[in-house]
């Protein structure tokens, strides 16, 4: 937890707008992961 968004279990389990912030980062951290791999995988699939 610390190392991926810089804050303790304990911070993230106690502080609600902390676990927002995080959880919203997470969000768009994953959107922006499916967008990459639906690209990788239309570019895949053209060349085939």
């Amino acid at each position: 937890m610390h190392g991926a968004h810089g804050i303790g279990y304990e911070v993230y389990k106690r502080k609600h707008d902390v676990r927002m912030q995080v959880e919203q980062k997470r969000e768009q951290e994953y959107k922006q992961s499916r967008r990459m791999i639906a690209a990788l995988d239309r570019k895949v699939h053209a060349n085939i």
